[in-house]
């Protein structure tokens, strides 16, 4: 119970702080961590891969998975507080619209509701962000790292179906990025969606409505990106290094989805 309540306050303490006014605190540490981590994995992961090929994916995918949605959450966080800031003084804003954070991702952070924890007084609460959040990070953790036994199979069917070399690396390479887009990429951001609908509660009229609401927008997105991602990582990049390549390039792309998912979540009522 004590150590519950210090691990409260500290929390408290660390999500009250912005660095130089600009980042929140807490998230910076998170991502710290994660940058950590990852400066782990580089530098032996030849050597856990050779060892491990499927636990080395499934924790690199879920280390990454964390850091995009991090990425996510800080951007919520920034965009939040320069828009409450400038509510109050609206003649601040033509001042920061060429701040480098004050970014928007399809205005979908926007949705994300303010938090009102009971700890702390209204005019106290309009200068936190957002408190982060840790249960949200672990599902964009545990998605990745559990799909990396599917990826793996994928990507090994993929190279074997449509083996480059021959002189017909280009035309093997573009067959696969066919399949990968047309087969698994479907399949893949409706596995996300429901995944993540049920782990945060919903059920079936919820995994639904998120199909309804934010699929196709999301799979349209999807086409306009990753058939290039998958062209250059299938002719370019060496098998090995491909779920890594497509994990670490889908670090923006899994910001987004998480933007998407919690922008929906929050319209929900």
């Amino acid at each position: 119970m004590v150590v519950n309540e210090t691990r409260k306050r500290l929390l408290r303490q660390l999500n009250s702080r912005w660095i130089k006014g600009r980042i929140p605190l807490l998230h910076t540490i998170v991502f710290l961590i994660q940058l950590a981590m990852v400066s782990l994995l580089v530098r032996k992961f030849n050597a856990y891969y050779a060892a491990r090929p499927l636990l080395t994916t499934m924790i690199t995918n879920a280390v990454l998975g964390g850091i995009a949605d991090t990425v996510a959450q800080t951007l919520t966080a920034v965009r939040m507080r320069q828009a409450r800031r400038d509510s109050i003084a609206p003649h601040n804003q033509d001042a920061h619209k060429d701040d480098f954070f004050n970014v928007e991702i399809h205005e979908l952070e926007g949705k994300v509701p303010w938090p009102e924890p009971d700890y702390l007084s209204p005019n106290a609460q309009r200068k936190l962000p957002p408190p982060f959040d840790f249960e949200r990070m672990v599902r964009f953790m545990a998605y990745p790292c559990i799909m990396a036994p599917a990826q793996l199979r994928w990507f090994a069917f993929l190279s074997s179906t449509f083996p480059l070399g021959g002189g017909k690396s280009t035309v093997n390479a573009m067959k696969r990025v066919a399949f990968d887009q047309l087969l698994f990429a479907p399949v893949g951001l409706g596995c996300f969606f429901a995944f993540m609908t049920v782990a945060e509660g919903g059920g079936r009229r919820a995994v639904v409505r998120k199909f309804q609401d934010v699929y196709v927008p999301a799979l349209k997105a999807n086409f306009l990106i990753w058939p290039a991602v998958q062209m250059l990582n299938f002719r370019v990049i060496p098998i090995q290094f491909q779920i890594p390549f497509v994990s670490t390039v889908g670090i923006a792309w899994t910001a987004y989805l998480s933007l998407t998912n919690s922008a929906e979540e929050a319209a929900s009522p």
